[in-house]
């Protein structure tokens, strides 16, 4: 990674969020870019110092070996990110979101289903309770690919993935794929989930596994709240729309607890 934008909104949650993005733009060496879209109501100059106290907080924080910056914009947040997007040609977007009502409850915010949905960047979706110490905590150490073992036709996706990983304690990733009883994959499906084993090794452990359901979301719910040792949850949105309206953002919010890193099977447009 080169580029990361975390957009604020002063809130707790992006405040959050910001911390998780600094920690992967230090040990990736990448720019952070801090965003805040102005409101209706917003002064300017208020806003500005806010940005700045930011970035001095970072500073301080993670010393000279962050580069960061800031930028403020007006509109609203998708318009603001497509601009962004196409001056700094970032690499991950990193969001905040915040839960309510317990796990099964929780909801990811309209701005982070929009951005998902629109910017076709892999987006970094970090709830209020998620810290990137967990990462660092042996025993938190399993990334879940959550995939229908279509092929991939955008691999720069899955490097995104693995740089992230690779900063996990003795990361094991597991290729998590549901299906209905008593049906067998394809060629071109078996044929996938090799390659993304492959992708992975030997740098860590991978293996592909099966849950077998008659609903995605609920196949894939049923195996994270068996291994509760899962730092990450990973998926892939197809241009179909189908999964990234219905399952993968809104859906998959019942475990929005966990960091969740939405990639997309085409480039940005």
């Amino acid at each position: 990674m080169k580029q990361i934008i975390a957009p604020v909104d002063f809130s707790d949650n992006s405040t959050n969020a910001l911390a998780f993005a600094a920690e992967l733009a230090k040990r990736t060496v990448s720019r952070l870019t801090i965003l805040h879209i102005m409101q209706s109501r917003e002064q300017e100059n208020d806003a500005e110092k806010k940005l700045k106290s930011i970035e001095a907080g970072l500073k301080k924080t993670f010393g000279t070996e962050l580069k960061c910056e800031t930028s403020l914009m007006h509109g609203n947040l998708v318009s603001g990110m497509k601009k962004i997007i196409a001056s700094k040609n970032p690499d991950l977007i990193v969001m905040g979101t915040k839960g309510a009502t317990g796990l099964r409850r929780i909801l990811i915010g309209s701005n982070t289903v929009s951005v998902m949905a629109k910017t076709k960047l892999p987006v970094l979706v970090i709830p209020e309770q998620a810290k990137f110490k967990n990462f660092l905590r042996t025993g938190k150490n399993r990334i879940v690919l959550a995939t229908d073992l279509d092929e991939l036709s955008n691999e720069e996706a899955l490097d995104i993935l693995k740089e992230i990983s690779l900063m996990i304690i003795k990361p094991k990733v597991r290729i998590l794929g549901v299906r209905p009883k008593n049906t067998r994959l394809n060629f071109f499906e078996k044929l996938e989930g090799s390659r993304l084993i492959s992708f992975f090794n030997p740098e860590m452990e991978s293996e592909r596994i099966t849950v077998f359901s008659d609903d995605v979301i609920s196949g894939i719910n049923f195996y994270l709240r068996k291994h509760e040792d899962t730092g990450l949850v990973a998926m892939i949105a197809r241009n179909s729309g189908l999964l990234i309206q219905k399952h993968y953002t809104r859906a998959m919010a019942s475990h929005t607890h966990l960091p969740l890193l939405v990639l997309h099977d085409r480039k940005t447009t």
